[in-house]
This record gives C-alpha cells, structure tokens and sequence, in this order.
C-alpha cells in the first residue's frame, strides 16, 4: 500500500500536469476566441444599419467593403494614432464625457448614403447591457438599433436583444423640434406626454429598470459625438 506521502505527491501532480494543460489549451485557443468576438462586433455593427447576416464570409466581406474605422476625441478631432481596438468601452464609458477616447463605424450603404454607428454600453438590471445605435447621414434620424446583455431576465429585461423592441428605433431622431439633442427615450406610457412621439420608444413592461439602463445608455453614449457631427454637417 502507498503512504500518505506518496498520495499526496500524486496529488500535487496531478495537479500540476492538468494546470499546465488548461493553461496551453486556454493560450491556443485564445487567437479563435478573439476572432470570434470580433465576428460578433462586425455582425452586431451591420445589424444596427440594418444589415443582418450570420455567415462569417458574408459579415467579413460586408464588413471590409462598407464600414470604416476611426477613433475621436471630444473635440471631435479624428486620433490617428489609436485604432478601435485600442480603446476600451468599459473604461471610456466611465470617463468624463470629455476624456474619453470615442469608437465610430461609418457605413456606405451602395446607393453612397452613409450612416454613422455609434457603440453603446451601460449597465441594466442584472449586469452590463451595449449595443450600437446608427444615425443617418442627417445626423438625427435613427437608422437603426442593437442591444444586448449579460444577465437580464428572459421576458423581461431581455427584450432588448429582441427584434421588435429594437426596430421601434428605425426612423426616430435624437434632436426635437427646437433642434435640441433629446435623445431617444425609452419610456413607459405614463412618461409620454412631454416627449414627442419621435423622440421615443416604448420601454419594455416589466423591465423598468433594464429599460431605464437602455435610455440612459444612449444619451450618455451619444452625446459626444455631437460635436463631430456638427462639424461634418457645416463642411
């Protein structure tokens, strides 16, 4: 019979042999994972411009034809020196809305009209929710929306990763009438009566919270970009 000793040796053996060997698989499979994430991101961008496609083939060459990449400051001045993945949303999300280091996907659909997608991230009921809003090339009309979410509940807060919530975007703008930025609320019927039908969508019943992350969300993301956009609207 072994001793205790040599148990325990075994055991540490063991150990160690299968550590390294999660270790070895986790490094090898790291380059498949990014390019996963990736794929998702050049998928979920397309899909905010109203582009839906899930082959990889098909996103990629989408992608690399009609979508262009740059980096901002709150000035609205273009970073050369940094590339999107660069920049961390989660960090620049919790920035002064004048430090932060802003991501912009612009879109060329084949007719040559662009839309400008801008990344979202915020925080729901149970964890983070992000997405990406598209504006057309009037800088106030919505074109398009994606969300989606860590752990909200399904048919609740999860609605919005679901397509009829996020298409009550298509066609709403972030400025009123007064030409002041309003954003697109998210709002429960009760909240309606001093924001214009086109400054708003309808929150999801139930999900009041999560909702109110979603609307947040957007203003807070979106703000930033107006100066660009003002600056491309007077050139």
């Amino acid at each position: 019979m072994h001793n205790n000793r040599y148990t325990f040796l075994y055991a540490i053996g063991i150990s160690i042999v299968t550590a390294i060997i999660l270790v070895l698989t986790s490094e090898n499979l790291k380059p498949l994972q990014e390019a996963n994430v990736a794929l998702d991101n050049k998928k979920n961008i397309l899909k905010s411009v109203l582009v839906n496609s899930e082959e990889r083939e098909v996103v990629e060459s989408q992608y690399n034809s009609s979508v262009e990449e740059m980096v901002l400051n709150s000035a609205g001045e273009i970073q050369e020196n940094l590339s999107v993945d660069d920049v961390d949303m989660k960090k620049e999300v919790a920035k002064e809305p004048s430090e932060r280091n802003l991501t912009l996907y612009v879109y060329t659909a084949e007719d040559g009209n662009k839309s400008y997608v801008i990344p979202l991230r915020g925080v729901g009921l149970w964890g983070p929710i992000w997405g990406y809003i598209s504006v057309k090339d009037d800088f106030n009309t919505v074109k398009g929306a994606f969300f989606d979410h860590k752990g909200e509940t399904p048919g609740l807060g999860a609605e919005i990763a679901e397509t009829p919530f996020q298409q009550q975007f298509e066609g709403k703008m972030i400025y009123n009438d007064e030409g002041e930025f309003v954003s697109v609320n998210v709002m429960k019927a009760t909240q309606k009566a001093d924001i214009e039908s086109e400054n708003r969508v309808d929150a999801i019943s139930g999900g009041t919270i999560t909702s109110n992350g979603v609307d947040e969300m957007i203003a807070n993301c979106v703000k930033p970009y107006l100066t660009y956009f003002e600056k491309l609207k007077s050139n």
